[in-house]
């Protein structure tokens, strides 16, 4: 297992630029709320400790996490974006597997759908969706004895915030 023995929780401040002139969109899936309010706050936590200031930090709630693709998409192309005013964007699900392929077609789904606006837009949008096996692999992720992906998200959109200026 990737995780094993590891918290996604550390990170070397020394190494990450200040996020303080960075302004974030986080878009969260409603659905496992458990689990996507954990990460949100792992995320959260994350960008305000390296500097970022909390109204430079915008969140959208969407239903589900197929529906992830869709509000950054949106948001990309939003009043915050014309203004200049997002540097990355986070988008945070959850989805676990289940009897049926249904967890296949969303992971899929969400997975190319963020690639694509990678692709094609000028936001970064950075993938935060745990794809776990069972609700406790999902706790051991958002918080739990693996640390908070989303704080390993939020470093992610830091990182690439700064390359997106230094490439501009």
């Amino acid at each position: 297992m990737a995780t094993a023995n590891h918290n996604l929780s550390n990170y070397d401040k020394a190494t990450i630029p200040n996020a303080k002139d960075f302004r974030f969109g986080i878009v969260v899936s409603e659905w496992n709320d458990k689990i996507t309010e954990g990460l949100w706050q792992g995320a959260f936590d994350a960008l305000i400790d390296c500097g970022a200031v909390k109204e430079n930090i915008v969140r959208w709630n969407v239903p589900g996490t197929f529906e992830l693709t869709y509000g950054a998409a949106r948001m990309s192309k939003s009043i915050y974006a014309d203004s200049g005013m997002l540097d990355a964007i986070i988008v945070i699900g959850c989805v676990i597997q289940g009897e049926t392929k249904h967890f296949d077609f969303v992971c899929e789904g969400v997975t190319q759908g963020i690639k694509d606006l990678n692709l094609k837009g000028d936001i970064p949008v950075i993938f935060c969706v745990l794809t776990d096996n069972n609700m406790q692999q999902s706790i051991d992720r958002s918080g739990g004895k693996h640390g908070n992906k989303g704080t390993e998200a939020a470093i992610a959109a830091i990182k690439m915030a700064e390359l997106r200026k230094q490439s501009l």
